[in-house]
């Protein structure tokens, strides 16, 4: 096979995989009618190879807006990550002390965001909206008096570890064997949920001495995660 078809078909963008397919068959000379079931297989194949691709440059859209405190819908997102956590306690005003019973560092969360934008808040709300119990369950715990961590902090930290992940493309065997078509956000949250709950383990297996050997206990994590993720039927779900 003309080997240029085939490099060809690795870049496609999801709007030309029909005829990508097309190209490769002839040139292959398979018969459409003799061999449907490649044409499907091979569509499949390459619309999680372009799909992957859309997803990173999704993600990388969302990363690089920063948080807004003009923009209302940041604001709105912010608030309900508060009701999420605390439903029992109000937050007596937006710039607070209180910020930091959920896990921030500053009176306003928004410095908080820097690097990772507005996808760490979004992260932070889809874990606490979809896995309500286990957010609270996590939060409780990392009030911890001798294991505790900051809840927020290290769950954006965690979004740029599924970030760079993605970006780096170690999430390729996941993502192809997790989800059977196109990847979407929605799979990328999902993968955030899967870190967020298993880090939270793994600290409290590990026990370290005191919160400042986080970075070394984060990279033995990563390390741990990037391992998992070479084998080639991985699909790391979060299983409650």
């Amino acid at each position: 096979m003309d080997k240029k078809v085939l490099q060809k078909a690795t870049l496609v963008v999801q709007s030309e995989v029909d005829k990508c397919v097309e190209d490769i068959m002839k040139e292959k000379n398979i018969n459409p009618e003799k061999d449907a079931s490649f044409k499907i297989c091979m569509k499949a194949c390459l619309l999680q190879i372009s799909g992957y691709k859309q997803l990173y440059l999704d993600v990388e859209s969302v990363r690089k807006r920063p948080y807004d405190s003009d923009n209302l819908q940041h604001e709105k997102l912010l608030l309900k990550l508060w009701n999420l956590l605390m439903p029992t306690k109000k937050l007596k005003a937006r710039i607070s002390k209180q910020w930091a019973d959920i896990g921030f560092q500053g009176d306003d969360p928004k410095t908080d965001f820097r690097g990772m934008g507005i996808l760490g808040l979004i992260n932070l709300v889809y874990f606490s909206e979809n896995y309500t119990s286990e957010a609270h369950q996590i939060l409780s715990r990392s009030n911890h008096p001798k294991l505790g961590y900051s809840y927020a902090i290290v769950g954006i930290n965690l979004t740029e570890m599924a970030y760079s992940l993605l970006k780096s493309e170690a999430l390729k065997f996941h993502l192809y064997n997790f989800v059977p078509g196109i990847p979407t956000m929605e799979h990328f949250h999902q993968f955030y949920c899967y870190l967020v709950y298993e880090f939270d383990k793994f600290w409290f297996e590990e026990k370290p001495e005191s919160i400042m050997y986080f970075n070394m206990y984060r990279e033995k994590f990563h390390e741990k995660i990037k391992g998992l993720l070479l084998d080639c039927n991985v699909s790391l779900t979060l299983k409650i």
